[in-house]
């Protein structure tokens, strides 16, 4: 075959010497006004294929600029990213440590006959370090990194986007032929890896002017798992006369995807032999935080109130990005306010600033406004502080932070992973408990409460038709969210927001003394700590908060009429 292939080529050469050696025969026979008339054509043509030449190299020049994709070429020990520097998730290093293992020993692992992967995915929220894990994988391996964003290849002009992908892999096998191995990391991967299905088919116009569609997906697939082929000129030189019979050696590139949404990835990505590997990045536990705190409090100035153990307390659900910029904005307020150490309160105000917005106080609000506001809040806090055992309040303010007039903040005693039904009925109460606080000591009723009963009326939604907490166990998520299942839903809503009110009106009322006096602090002070909150308990009751008693619903959702008249009326 390779034989015949070869005839043909020669054939072709001489059938095109022969056409030349007659043209220039008829020249010569024809005398000068035949070279003349040679030389005006050709003349023309070269005029020709000069302009063409010159459109050419400018499609060209404009396309590889185009085609530049923004990427970041990372060299080995140039980021000294190591395994000491990445904390609060051992579990994940020692899995990366294998991903690293692989790397280090691609041609040993080769010999006995495995294959080295090509894809890992990370999913996790974000600041949970998925992009610093890829920069460590590479560092301890030893190989080089390319940090490329997928909305980076998207481009107006179609095909550009493929341009970038397959200049981007080319480099890669290139490093990888040098170091053993290469890393291609991409971050937001969703963009670009989208179900080609929630594209609609092949990606419509958007696709046709290059802004990714399924082409640059379909380039993706290909270039992550792409046939045995020679990449180097010199061994298809080679092949090419039959001196080169081995299989072609596929050369080890790692592509290290990352997204916050790994639900809407096509199919083709995650099958075995692209992303081989799924790993969860998650925001640290307790120990895990503890871990990171003591790495970057370590670097700072700080007192002996700022200790990790503390700080990882009050930081439940926060991830590793999160507490680096906590840590930073607590040294900027330390240095504010002139002093050479940070201590917790320096901290506790950082994290107050980074959660609610800068304190804004509005110095023209009247008394009477001011009284509003404060009981609103003190509603608020005194059912937080008897009704969840599990969260200690925080902090009580009255004066402005971003949108809010006031706020009543709690921070969880440890992680919760669940939640019961009394606790669920709890938080409707925490939410309801400002309104009944206006209407027992104001004897009105405020438009402030808008974000809270949208909050209790989702709340009770999901008790009734989400959890299975009330009467039925059928869910409302199996149908969506049809206009003739919220109007039944409704007047359950309705009825358990009713209940629920009438209870922790029972409680308010009960606990006025306490309203009172931190209703009258906030006017004073502007704002109350959760120690203070409880302070001012034991003084008022001699003993500390009381154990919670388990909160039931006291009406049946059964017994609420869902008739549509009723909806109707409604």
């Amino acid at each position: 075959m390779m034989k015949k292939y070869r005839w043909i080529k020669w054939r072709k050469l001489l059938m095109t010497l022969f056409i030349v050696g007659i043209a220039l025969g008829l020249l010569w026979a024809g005398g000068p006004g035949a070279w003349n008339v040679a030389l005006t054509v050709l003349s023309l043509i070269f005029q020709l294929f000069f302009a063409v030449l010159i459109i050419i190299i400018q499609f060209v020049a404009l396309f590889w600029f185009l085609a530049r994709g923004r990427t970041y070429w990372i060299m080995p020990g140039e980021t000294g990213s190591s395994w000491d520097d990445y904390r609060g998730n051992p579990e994940i290093v020692e899995n990366a440590k294998r991903i690293v293992t692989l790397l280090k020993g691609v041609k040993d692992f080769k010999r006995m006959g495995g294959e080295a992967i090509r894809g890992m995915l990370l999913c996790g929220p974000p600041g949970t370090g998925k992009s610093y894990l890829a920069q460590v994988i590479a560092n301890e391996a030893q190989v080089p990194f390319a940090y490329a964003s997928a909305p980076s290849f998207q481009n107006m002009f179609f095909g550009v986007g493929n341009l970038k992908v397959m200049s981007l892999y080319r480099k890669a096998r290139k490093l990888a032929k040098t170091y053993g191995a290469c890393i291609i990391f991409i971050d937001e991967i969703d963009a670009i890896g989208m179900s080609r299905q929630a594209q609609g088919g092949s990606g419509g116009l958007g696709a046709m002017f290059g802004m990714g569609g399924a082409g640059l997906l379909n380039e993706l697939l290909l270039q992550m798992d792409p046939p045995n082929i020679d990449h180097s000129r010199f061994a298809k030189f080679l092949r090419g006369l039959g001196l080169r019979h081995k299989k072609a050696e596929r050369r080890s590139v790692l592509t290290i995807g990352a997204t916050n949404l790994p639900d809407v990835l096509d199919p083709a990505l995650l099958r075995p032999g692209r992303f081989d590997r799924k790993l969860w990045v998650y925001p640290p536990d307790y120990d895990g935080r503890v871990d990171v705190f003591d790495y970057y409090l370590k670097k700072v100035n700080r007192d002996q109130t700022l200790t990790p153990q503390k700080a990882a307390l009050d930081t439940i659900g926060y991830s590793p990005a999160q507490i680096k910029h906590i840590v930073n904005e607590a040294i900027v307020i330390a240095h504010q306010r002139g002093a050479k150490n940070a201590d917790y309160e320096d901290f506790r105000a950082a994290m107050e600033t980074y959660e609610w917005g800068l304190q804004q106080p509005l110095r023209s609000m009247s008394a009477d406004e001011r009284r509003n506001v404060a009981y609103h809040e003190a509603g608020h806090a005194v059912a937080q502080y008897l009704l969840k055992p599990h969260e200690r309040v925080w902090k009580v303010t009255i004066i402005r932070r971003g949108g809010a007039l006031g706020l009543a903040a709690t921070k969880p005693t440890h992680e919760r992973y669940n939640q019961s039904d009394s606790e669920m009925l709890a938080e409707i109460q925490v939410c309801l408990a400002a309104r009944a606080s206006e209407e027992i000591f104001l004897g009105k009723k405020l438009n402030g409460v808008t974000a809270d009963l949208r909050q209790a009326t989702e709340l009770a939604g999901a008790y009734l038709g989400m959890v299975g907490m009330g009467d039925d166990l059928f869910s409302w998520l199996s149908i969506g969210s049809r206009p003739d299942a919220l109007k039944q839903l409704r007047p359950k809503i309705n009825a358990l927001l009713k209940d629920q009110m009438d209870q922790v009106k029972a409680l308010i009322k009960e606990q006025t003394d306490f309203v009172h006096t931190i209703a009258a602090e906030l006017l004073k002070r502007g704002d109350l700590t959760g120690e203070e909150i409880e302070e001012i308990y034991v003084r008022l009751n001699g003993h500390s908060r009381p154990e919670v008693p388990e909160i039931k619903a006291s009406v049946r959702a059964a017994d609420v009429d869902t008739s549509e008249e009723y909806a109707r009326k409604e």
